[in-house]
């Protein structure tokens, strides 16, 4: 018999990246509310994937952007705190970005300083050409070491899978 491993995960990026989706296609429920509206997650959300020789607890959090009320600063900080205790980091963006926006660069400013094993998931990834895709990916390895890359549409099962395996 393999040896059972369990760890948790977060999930962070700006807001309407998809986090929220891809969480609930991770654990095949609807648990966190997913809309086109922005700051749709104010706190942390946790559910747990339940696989044959794992476990494993990913934390949703609200987008990451610029504060404009004490609302707004505190989920900002709810999604930082999330990364203290996690053993993995999947941070979130949309294949539609041509180049590093501010909101992603700050991101990884905070993901140089935690040094924590971190996969980019690049949501969305049916909005793109191949091409676009690629020299997306190329520009965020320049830019950071992710443990891994991975295109996804965070709707389709499929994809879902493919996250499963990796962490």
């Amino acid at each position: 018999m393999s040896e059972f491993k369990s760890g948790f995960v977060s999930i962070i990026g700006r807001t309407n990246v998809g986090k929220s989706t891809l969480l609930n296609s991770l654990i095949k429920e609807d648990v966190s509310i997913t809309a086109n509206k922005p700051q749709t997650t104010r706190l942390a959300i946790k559910a747990i994937a339940n696989r044959e020789n794992s476990q494993i607890i990913f934390i949703d959090t609200p987008g990451i952007h610029k504060p404009k009320s004490k609302l707004n600063e505190t989920m900002v900080d709810t999604a930082w705190s999330s990364l203290k205790d996690v053993d993995v980091i999947l941070f979130m963006i949309e294949a539609t970005s041509k180049e590093i926006g501010k909101g992603d660069t700050y991101i990884l400013e905070k993901l140089k300083e935690i040094k924590k094993n971190t996969i980019l998931i690049i949501n969305k990834i049916d909005l793109v050409s191949k091409e676009d895709l690629i020299k997306l990916i190329n520009i965020y390895k320049e830019a950071y070491e992710f443990s891994a890359v991975i295109p996804v549409e965070a709707r389709k099962e499929k994809y879902a899978e493919e996250v499963l395996r990796r962490n």
